[in-house]
This record gives C-alpha cells, structure tokens and sequence, in this order.
C-alpha cells in the first residue's frame, strides 16, 4: 500500500499538472533589449499572469520586422508596436488590436555648449533622425515648427536617418547639431551632457493633440480576442499591474538595473523616471483624441505612413468594458 502522505502527495501533483496543462501561454516577440522587457519582466517575476489566468512567454527577437514576421506567421501571440501601425493594418482589412501600454516619447536634443536656443537656430545644420523621414516625432516637430515659426524644418536642415544607436553615437560625437531619438536613448544622451531643446509632447499639445494619448502597446489578433477575451483582457490587467509595481515600487527598479544597463547611477535614474512618466492613466484611451492624431500625422505623413487610414478605424484600442 501507499503510504498516505505519498497518496496525497501524487494527488496534487497530478492536479497541479492538471492545471499547468490546462493554463493557456501567451507568447510574446518583442526586441532583446526594447524597454518593454522591463514591465514583461516585472509580470513574470510577480507572476501577475499567472493571477490573470494565463503564462506569459517572453520570445526576444533581433527587430521590429522579425517580430511582426513571427506574429504573421502564428509564433507569437502578441508584439508590440504603436496604435497607428494598428490603424493602418485595420484600415486595410487586417483585424488588430491595440493594448496601451506607454506614453512614452522622444524630443530634440543639441550638443552641450550649443548656441542654439529654439529650432530657427537649426538652419544649415544636420539634424540626426532616428526611425526614417516618417518618424512620428519628426514630423510633430516639423508641423510645430512651421505653424510656430513659419520654419520649414525640413528644407532647411541636413536630415541623418539612422538606428537610434548611430543617432545616438552620432550625437555624442558632435557630428550633429540636434537629434531626435526614442525616450531611452534621450535618457542615455541628456546624461551624458546634451541639452533638450523640445519635448515632443509641448509640441504636440501646441498642436492640439493630446500628449496623454498613449502611443506604444501590444498588438493582437482579433480572432484571439473573440476567441479567448478573459485571456486578452488579463494580458491587459497583468500589464497595468505590472505598470503600477514599476511607478510605487524603487526596489522594483533596483531588481532590473542589471537588465537596463545603465552605465552609471545618473542614467539608471534618469531611465527610471523616464519610463514613470511615460505610465499611461488607468483609463479608456480618448478616441476623440486619438483621432485628431491620427488626422494630423495623415496630413503630414499621408499614404506613405498610414496607407488607407486617413480617419480612425473602429475597434483600433481594446475596450476595457468588454469581458469575455
């Protein structure tokens, strides 16, 4: 016979298997060293996915590009992109949709010791652009610019497109008279000395945009949404559980240094700042709001940026009231 301590042992290990075998995993590809990797961490390690019903499967990947290959090809479940590229896959009949997961967003930044003081100053000079001549932070400030200013930003600069890196490396080396880059990289780029000039975000509220709109998030598939909503919608609460760790908890931040590599204690606490201040309030994305962005960026950047999208597609943001 067995004994009954090892009878009851196998019985909640069989039910334990029971339930491990019956937890769906959520796969998710997204860049080895995005800043996202810090709130899928923080799920993982307080198991916030596993209280929302679910395991969450981190799959890092080398770009953009591979990950949406990966989400295309059904080995991911979920990327990470922004609500536009949404909007334009959904205005061309492709069913996505968009979990808010960030604010977050970049500005200009000119050498320490430079003498310019607004964006007129940029005339003649090289101005370096991470993410391509449609990059969404570019084109606010070129549209800011010329509304402000009557200063056509881009006929009067040198325009340098690169990978925020080479920005990045560009910048520190004085090759450059003022750069745009990604929020993480302004971070690295102020500590090291570079002054900020604009914030995209006084830019866009000057324009009538709303900087509270949230800009970076997952990405899903409608089936999976109407297949498995408490599964899209608990990815949905571990995330902004996740979120709230992050913006409370200082012994959080010091658990991922080592994952955010920072190179010293200035940068590491200019990174945790900024990724606070691009946490989005607990709230329904404003439609109202994101339309009118979407309406400016079609105006500036048209077909090329959004394709079909020149209004904002229904079912773009995840409804938070809808539960499976």
């Amino acid at each position: 016979m067995i004994p009954r301590f090892l009878a009851g042992l196998l019985v909640l290990i069989t039910t334990l298997g029971a339930a491990l075998a019956d937890t769906p995993t959520l796969r998710v590809a997204v860049l080895k060293f995005g800043t996202v990797n810090w709130q899928l961490d923080t799920i993982r390690h307080h198991r916030l996915d596993t209280a929302q019903g679910f395991a969450l499967e981190v799959q890092g990947v080398a770009s953009s590009s591979a990950a949406q290959i990966a989400f295309q090809g059904g080995q991911a479940d979920v990327i990470v992109s922004d609500w536009l590229w949404v909007a334009r896959q959904r205005a061309a009949g492709r069913d996505l949709v968009f979990i808010p997961y960030s604010k977050a967003v970049g500005g200009l930044l000119v050498p320490e010791g430079s003498k310019v003081q607004g964006l007129a100053d940029l005339k003649g000079g090289k101005v370096g652009i991470a993410g391509g001549p449609l990059d969404k932070s570019w084109l606010i400030l070129r549209a800011y610019a010329e509304k402000n200013l009557g200063f056509d930003l881009k006929a009067e600069t040198e325009q340098v497109f690169g990978a925020p890196p080479l920005i990045f490396k560009a910048a520190l080396d004085g090759d450059l008279s003022g750069a745009i880059n990604f929020w993480h990289f302004m971070a690295r780029m102020q500590t090291a000395g570079m002054r900020r000039l604009i914030d995209i975000s006084d830019a866009a509220r000057d324009l009538g945009l709303d900087p509270e709109t949230p800009l970076l998030g997952y990405v899903v598939k409608g089936d999976l949404l109407r297949e498995s909503p408490d599964l899209v919608h608990g990815l949905a609460r571990a995330s902004r559980a996740a979120s709230d760790v992050l913006a409370r908890d200082d012994a959080e931040w010091d658990r991922l240094r080592d994952r955010m590599n920072a190179k010293s204690d200035a940068e590491f606490k200019a990174l945790k700042a900024g990724f606070r201040a691009g946490i989005p309030a607990s709230r329904t994305v404003d439609r109202d709001a994101a339309a009118r962005m979407l309406e400016l960026m079609y105006r500036l950047g048209g077909a090329d940026l959004l394709g079909q999208a020149s209004t904002l597609p229904d079912g773009t943001f995840l409804d938070p009231e809808t539960r499976g």
